[in-house]
């Protein structure tokens, strides 16, 4: 029996690994196994361990990191999730561990992973993230994993560049696609109940997480989007920021523009994929600077407004606008947006991250995959410049 771990640590990569953790559960030559840590523990980002359980996956170890969202704490905290992932493995000794992603306790858990010989299977390596710290940290990870699940060819291109075996490299499309396509949405009437605010005219989704590249870690840009969102007639739901750092600043200034407009802006912790998703089917616009905007809401068939360079460096569908960090900028990009021309163009669902099946074909990999934990291959791409001293005359 071929044992298959997970490793999560927030709400947002859950959604993603939860219809693989699915099809693993339900093959009988598997066997699930599941390491929660980060946000999931933690009751200030909604203890949404709890939504694993009501999925009906066990959890089998908790890691707790001591979560911190300020730069100068966040290393202690990886300390603890590299500790608490070694100690996890030693106990359920996992034939391979599945990571999605790009946060810094992802790369905590590959070195636990590494250090203790489980091989590691990496989901949505290859991409270019030009505003956060992840952008090094995906691309870390990837040279620390066996087995590479890239979301698109050119992410897949990119992971060969880095000098990984091209049979270790699959292009299997994006997770979310699956999420998608097997939504069961949840009623109108029950989302505008959970939430306090109509959705039956116009609405807004937003998201911003902190730029991590950033002085300020995004606050000043994150001011401008409210202020350009501030006029906007119809309701405005805002999700939680991630726990990455500077988060504590601008967690705060959401809640208070949120008390500012009761009635009309509302701020929810977590929201639940299904919720999330559902929600994103009724709204005029994504908007923010969150992967979603670019991965799920083209799929669903709804504009989104990117702001700044959290994401830049991504594949983009034609739905997705980017646009500056000013007031003036995001106001412009969110016009043109909610245009019914955009909206028709949003409608077709073009997407550049595949088409539904990424979990199946995923699963059968790691099915069938020899799983020993070997040396890996470098493959040495062959340089045409003329001081290159490592090809033979």
């Amino acid at each position: 029996m071929r044992r298959i771990a997970f490793f999560t640590s927030t709400r947002a990569e859950y959604g993603l690994l939860r219809p693989l953790m699915a099809e693993v559960a339900a093959r009988e030559e598997l066997t699930l196994q599941l390491i929660v840590s980060g946000t999931h523990l933690s009751e200030q980002y909604g203890e949404t361990w709890r939504e694993i359980v009501t999925d009906g996956f066990p959890i089998h170890m908790k890691v707790d990191m001591q979560l911190d969202s300020e730069f100068v704490n966040i290393a202690s905290s990886a300390a603890l999730a590299l500790k608490g992932t070694a100690e996890a493995l030693a106990q359920l000794q996992p034939d391979v561990l599945v990571l999605l992603g790009d946060r810094y306790e992802l790369l905590a858990a590959a070195q636990a992973a590494v250090l203790s010989r489980v091989p590691i299977a990496h989901i949505h390596g290859g991409e270019a993230t030009e505003g956060a710290i992840d952008d090094s940290i995906r691309h870390a990870l990837t040279k620390l994993s066996h087995w590479h699940f890239a979301a698109a060819e050119p992410y897949a291109d990119r992971i060969r560049q880095m000098g990984e075996s091209g049979a270790r490299v699959w292009n299997v499309g994006a997770p979310a696609m699956d999420n998608i396509s097997k939504l069961d949405p949840v009623p109108l009437r029950d989302l505008e109940a959970f939430l306090g605010v109509s959705l039956s005219e116009s609405a807004l989704l937003v998201t911003y997480h902190p730029v991590t590249l950033e002085q300020d870690g995004g606050l000043a840009a994150m001011h401008k989007l409210l202020e350009a969102i501030d006029g906007f007639k119809g309701a405005i739901i805002i999700t939680g920021a991630n726990a990455d750092p500077g988060s504590c600043m601008i967690r705060a200034e959401l809640q208070a523009f949120a008390d500012r407009n009761p009635g009309r802006v509302v701020l929810v912790e977590s929201l639940g994929a299904r919720r999330y998703l559902s929600l994103m089917s009724h709204v005029d616009a994504v908007v923010g600077n969150s992967s979603s905007g670019l991965l799920e809401a083209p799929a669903i068939g709804v504009p989104t407004v990117d702001i700044g360079p959290r994401q830049q460096g991504r594949l983009r569908a034609p739905s997705v606008l980017h646009c500056g960090e000013s007031a003036e900028e995001i106001r412009h990009a969110l016009a043109q947006a909610i245009s019914p021309e955009h909206r028709e163009l949003s409608a077709r669902r073009e997407t550049p991250y595949g088409s539904p099946g990424a979990a199946r074909r995923i699963v059968d990999v790691l099915q069938d995959v020899e799983m020993a934990m070997t040396a890996k291959p470098f493959v040495d791409l062959r340089c045409t410049t003329k001081n290159d001293y490592s090809r033979p005359d």
